[in-house]
């Protein structure tokens, strides 16, 4: 898996400049983490600790492999209920908050539809899933309102209503998941929950509380294509690039602002071809079938979460195609958005025009009312 976004931090000749980075692996794509204005050795742990809560993450929020959600899965195919951690149980409420904001659009309730098209893997083949089996889930429409949270991890309580969408708290240190919290089940037996579109979203804003903590002011967090900027780099923003989706290099570059993200989906981060159509590991939740029409498309959050909005709104708008991208972006209150059709154009709301430099420019543009 390759980064979408890139931060267009030079360290080289810059020798006197209060710069440090790290780089690292986890979520199944490359992290970056970049300190301004700090001390070496007060940057470096900073860096680390935060390392470390994107691995305690992962861990957490696994899909396929043992882990907290992985188990939750296990136990709602069975038709069981489970007890998660105070944690765990926030964020699938506030997934499914969004969800219901995107009208379904964003979906982690369809991880198997994930797993038929064979994405919930390190290694995945250019093979099409049986479409027997895709109708099968598309019928079972697994849905975020499904599940069901209880009010307390009691024996003989029954099945209750859900509450309403609470929003995950990003406290200063987390309890661990130890799995004896809140108990979560579903009405459905076909959700099975995949929270890969939100959790590094979570984990940008977890790591600026960190950082934060750590008296660390001025950085730029990257996972895999979700960029938050805490500060500044200097005197000057942080500036950051935008992948082209087909070709080497930066589409375009802007300068991001103190606590803003920018998040990209699309469709060259993990996909395969089958005689020359490409499928990507974004998968519309009405059809069953992976979206097409699209390359990409890039968002900017602001505000307390604006790492996961950075992550949970880009799909929405990349799953509703160049034909509803735009009233898609308006329910998830979006302002600066783009969007890559499937012959490059890019469509833009008028905000994000003002905020791009666009590298070639040539480049055909259509900017939305």
């Amino acid at each position: 898996m390759v980064a979408l976004i890139f931060s267009l931090v030079l360290l080289t000749g810059c020798a006197k400049e209060p710069l440090y980075q790290e780089q690292g692996y986890v979520f199944g794509t490359l992290v970056e983490v970049t300190v301004y204005g700090a001390e070496e050795a007060r940057a470096k742990q900073g860096i680390t600790n935060v390392m470390h809560e994107f691995q305690r993450l992962h861990d957490l929020l696994h899909a396929w492999k043992p882990s907290e959600l992985s188990e939750l899965n296990h136990a709602i195919a069975r038709g069981e209920s489970k007890a998660v951690s105070p944690e765990l149980a926030a964020m699938l409420q506030d997934a499914a908050s969004v969800s219901a904001q995107s009208e379904g659009a964003f979906n982690p309730a369809i991880g198997g539809l994930i797993q038929a098209w064979g994405f919930q893997a390190d290694d995945f083949k250019a093979v099409l899933p049986d479409e027997q089996k895709i109708a099968a889930w598309v019928k079972a429409n697994p849905q975020m309102s499904d599940l069901i949270f209880f009010p307390s991890p009691q024996r003989g309580e029954g099945l209750g209503e859900r509450g309403g969408g609470v929003k995950v708290t990003l406290s200063p240190s987390p309890s661990p998941a130890s799995g004896g919290g809140e108990l979560v089940g579903s009405r459905n037996r076909a959700v099975q929950l995949d929270l890969g579109g939100y959790a590094k979203g979570y984990a940008l804003d977890r790591a600026a509380v960190i950082l934060k903590q750590q008296g660390i002011h001025n950085a730029l967090i990257n996972i895999g294509g979700n960029v938050l900027a805490l500060g500044a780099h200097g005197k000057r923003p942080w500036r950051v690039g935008i992948q082209h989706p087909r070709k080497p290099g930066a589409l375009a570059t802007l300068e991001l602002r103190d606590g803003e993200a920018v998040g990209t989906s699309g469709d060259y981060q993990r996909y395969f071809e089958v005689n020359g159509q490409r499928y990507c590991h974004l998968i519309d939740p009405r059809s069953g079938q992976s979206a097409q029409g699209v390359q990409a498309v890039t968002i900017i959050t602001q505000g307390a979460h604006a790492g996961l909005s950075s992550d949970a709104s880009s799909k929405p708008v990349f799953i509703s195609g160049v034909a509803g991208w735009r009233e898609a972006a308006a329910k998830m209150q979006l302002e600066n958005a783009l969007l890559i059709d499937a012959q490059g154009i890019v469509h833009l709301t008028p905000a994000m025009q003002k905020r791009l430099e666009f590298t070639d420019s040539q480049t055909v543009r259509s900017v939305a009312p």
